[in-house]
């Protein structure tokens, strides 16, 4: 009889527990600036909870591991899953553990544990986990709306949004939203703005995101070398890498469309108004925007 239970996300057959989580991970921390789902194989060893593979089911990060907690291994045992070739990740690695889970466990360093498995019990219990993977997938990324700024900079088919932000714990600094019209067109019966970028100068932890409202990958400056974010952002604005930019976002169209001349001619009296409105320091009042959606 196969006991499948429900808790938080995890399912258990027989000594195995199968547990499945939403991550987000800072690229300057955790090497990617990246979110999605994991899916962790695990066992009690001395009573421990032991996490015996891992399965990074994410927007870049698409691998797994094997014995991740396991001190006998000198290396990590990572392999990567290949987009093109194995699809989506989930998908993929329910199909993995539906025929392949005792050899894997046997790669990880547990013999003893593989030979308890039952893959018919398993298999009863996949379908479940593939459902719950993928609603947590779904419901759980995390995305941000900000708001638009107080002063606008029209520079093509973008503008930019600058504001002075305070935060509910007292932090905050200068806010730049690059705002796009992803549908319809301003003056018309419809329009749909859109964020596609946001720089976040604040005092503490200025970071800044990608696609806010599209994968929300958020990277964090190191302040020890970065020491002004705003020149920070000004200079990649110059250097022309706003275009690159906007493309990792998610939105190579708007990219493709970029005019250098428009920004070019906006760039100066942004920066001058950026740098104004950041000398004047933060508001008294918390700014109602960032909000997690």
């Amino acid at each position: 009889m196969v006991t499948t239970k429900r808790m938080k996300d995890q399912f258990s057959v027989g000594r195995l527990t199968f547990t499945v989580k939403h991550e987000s991970w800072d690229g300057n921390i955790q090497d990617h600036t990246d979110q999605g789902i994991s899916l962790l194989v695990s066992a009690k060893i001395d009573g421990n909870d032991t996490i015996l593979i891992r399965f990074n089911c994410f927007d870049f990060e698409k691998s797994y591991i094997y014995g991740p907690e396991n001190d006998e291994f000198e290396s990590t045992q990572l392999y990567r899953m290949d987009p093109v070739v194995d699809g989506n990740p989930i998908n993929w690695t329910i199909g993995v553990l539906r025929t392949m889970l005792p050899a894997m466990l046997v790669k990880a360093g547990y013999a003893s544990i593989a030979a308890e498995v039952d893959l018919n019990l398993v298999s009863e219990m996949l379908p479940d986990l593939s459902i719950a993977a993928t609603h947590l997938a779904i419901t759980a990324r995390n995305t941000v709306k900000h708001g638009r700024g107080t002063d606008i900079f029209e520079a093509g088919n973008i503008r930019f949004g600058l504001e002075m932000r305070r935060q509910q714990d007292g932090n905050g600094g200068l806010a730049i939203h690059v705002l796009t019209d992803l549908n319809g067109a301003q003056g018309k019966s419809y329009a749909e703005e859109v964020e596609i970028l946001a720089f976040d100068c604040f005092k503490d932890g200025p970071h800044y995101h990608y696609g806010p409202r599209n994968k929300n990958h958020q990277i964090y400056w190191d302040p020890t070398l970065i020491l002004n974010p705003l020149d920070w952002v000004l200079r990649q604005l110059s250097n022309r890498m706003l275009g690159p930019m906007i493309e990792r976002a998610g939105y190579p169209g708007v990219a493709a469309d970029l005019d250098q001349h428009v920004l070019n001619d906006v760039l100066p009296k942004m920066m001058e108004r950026a740098k104004e409105m950041e000398s004047f320091g933060l508001p008294l009042e918390v700014t109602p925007s960032g909000i997690t959606i």
